[in-house]
């Protein structure tokens, strides 16, 4: 099992240059730990005071101090992006560093999301398809038509000097499951699933895998909180979860000590679930940093390769 980080990237009333060195000592701290791999998210119009910082620029930042030998990559809400552009951003920021770089998708969510976008919410499956085909043409080398899209004639460069591994974020359903098997080289589960619906999703997912002649691989999110006392940190995340921790209850969400973490990493594995990218519950910095380096503790307890 792999352990990698997705970096949280809203910093509400941080200030915009906090915000931004807050992402680098997480990244800095996540690589001096020894985790396997790095992601930032993808969100849009968040209003004037949450100071989420934008993935492309960070990661460009961050591949300057990453291990070359250690994947990094950016997830893209395809449907709220130009696929031309998409594919433009990945060339240029493949390019900047050996590291193998991942190319994380989502469909997105949020009627208000989309509107700010110029976006149809309704649209979303359709163009998520049709903009994996246009950016896997145009990373190949090829010129790109989408009606769809209103792609005419498109071609890039500079493309990924590496190969970009795809990991396919979706729901449970068939289809977009179906997506992730044919199109991905991971799926890339959603950080709300329950160990239940996580299971039975995997064996669809690999039945479709199976169909289409692909290798199933299971990439999951989970926000985590890592401390030194275990109990304490059982209890602060207990805590966190009665005051309404994104609505997400102690099944979906992995907090405590060094072996207790570990352990329910380990029951993951048992699952099914290949790579676990974590993301930080909502502390302070400090604390923050202090989870992701013990997360070094728990990579080497279930041991990560």
């Amino acid at each position: 099992m792999r352990i990698g980080i997705s970096i949280t990237s809203r910093y509400v009333g941080a200030g915009p240059t906090v915000a931004v060195a807050n992402v680098l000592a997480r990244a800095k701290t996540a690589a001096e730990a020894g985790l396997d791999h790095l992601s930032l998210g993808d969100h849009h119009s968040n209003g004037p005071d949450a100071n989420y910082v934008q993935n492309v620029p960070m990661v460009g930042r961050i591949m300057a101090d990453w291990p070359v030998d250690r994947p990094i990559g950016a997830l893209f809400l395809l449907p709220l992006w130009n696929p031309v552009l998409v594919a433009e951003q990945v060339g240029t920021l493949a390019a900047m560093s050996e590291a193998p770089y991942v190319l994380q998708t989502g469909i997105g969510w949020g009627e208000a999301d989309f509107a700010a976008m110029g976006a149809r919410l309704t649209d979303r499956g359709r163009h998520t398809d049709e903009s994996i085909k246009v950016i896997k043409t145009l990373l190949g080398g090829g010129i790109a038509e989408s009606e769809m899209l209103d792609v005419g004639g498109a071609s890039i460069s500079p493309r990924p000097p590496q190969p970009v591994e795809w990991w396919i974020g979706s729901g449970t359903g068939d289809i977009p499951l179906r997506r992730a098997a044919r199109e991905g080289d991971a799926w890339y589960a959603s950080p709300g699933l329950t160990a239940e619906e996580l299971v039975e999703a995997i064996v669809r997912y690999r039945e479709f895998c199976a169909e289409f002649g692909t290798t199933p691989r299971v990439a999951l999110r989970r926000d985590i909180l890592v401390g030194r006392n275990d109990s304490d940190t059982v209890k602060e995340g207990r805590e966190m979860i009665s005051a309404g921790y994104r609505g997400l209850d102690e099944s979906q969400l992995v907090f405590g000590g060094v072996e207790r973490v570990a352990e329910r990493f380990g029951e993951l594995a048992a699952l099914g679930v290949d790579d676990i990218v974590i993301r930080t519950m909502h502390v302070s910095q400090s604390r923050a940093l202090e989870s992701i380096a013990l997360t070094g503790e728990v990579r080497e307890v279930v041991g990560g390769v």
